[in-house]
């Protein structure tokens, strides 16, 4: 999964080419939830791999921490949220980019 597939391919006048503003979903907290602490050596993208099989969604991880501005690193002894219910976040950030 490509989270840039969808989005729109815009022209300037001068026909530069750009992508559109990427919309992300507001991630909310769930029961179900996973919490971990941060070790040396996790990396959001790791992580992702490990709860959903797919490093490409550490950007759901990043988000719902507030995490990830330039550094996939995770901060030592920070609590990690993982939201488990991933794919319902994929669908609405697809939808907020269709």
């Amino acid at each position: 999964m490509n989270r840039y597939e969808n989005i729109n391919i815009v022209k300037t006048e001068k026909g530069k080419r750009y992508r559109s503003t990427v919309q992300y979903p507001i991630i909310q907290k769930k029961p179900n939830d996973i919490y971990i602490i941060g070790s040396q050596h996790d990396r959001i993208d790791n992580l992702a791999y490990k709860y959903y099989g797919d490093s490409r969604l550490w950007w759901i991880i990043a988000r719902a921490n507030n995490i990830g501005k330039g550094d996939l690193t995770v901060p030592i002894g920070t609590q990690i949220r993982i939201p488990k219910d991933y794919i319902s976040i994929v669908d609405e950030y697809n939808i907020l980019n269709s």
